[in-house]
């Protein structure tokens, strides 16, 4: 670098300072700005517009856990999936050697073999019936009930 020139830690640690600056006299700013004024309703929590009941404790329903990962465990498949079948496609076209061919070939009945344990968790979701948003309980007396989530 030049003399006299600034070097790479200085250019960050000002960055950083200025980035910290700008952050701190925002909310400095703000708080010298806005009013004071204690009320009340702004106290309270804040449930879209509706009144609080109850207390923010509330047990939910473990239905909407059970989606909630069902969702996530297939998105992040779909997003193993992507990347890898780009690249496995694009080596078929360029004329590679055995060796890639047996590395892709490998590659192939590892994809194979995560698809299998996904699709052997989502038939165990299935057949038990944690997809079903109402699931029917079997009660003691051979009789069944229907249950929903409930409310929160």
């Amino acid at each position: 670098m030049s003399e006299g020139g600034v070097s790479l830690l200085q250019a960050v640690g000002l960055f950083a300072l200025a980035a910290f600056g700008l952050a701190f006299g925002a909310l400095l700013f703000g708080k010298l700005l806005r009013p004071r004024a204690r009320n009340p309703d702004k106290d309270s929590a804040y449930e879209c517009g509706e009144v609080p009941v109850g207390p923010a404790w509330v047990q939910f329903d473990l239905r909407f856990y059970v989606v909630a990962l069902v969702f996530v465990i297939f998105d992040v498949e779909l997003a193993l999936f992507y990347p890898w079948a780009v690249v496995f496609g694009s080596g078929a076209a360029d004329g590679s050697t055995p060796a890639d061919q047996s590395v892709r070939l490998a590659a192939l009945w590892d994809m194979l073999f995560f698809f299998a344990v996904i699709v052997v968790g989502f038939v165990y979701l299935w057949r038990f019936g944690y997809l079903n948003w109402v699931r029917i309980v079997n009660t003691s007396k051979g009789q069944s009930s229907v249950t929903a989530p409930s409310a929160p």
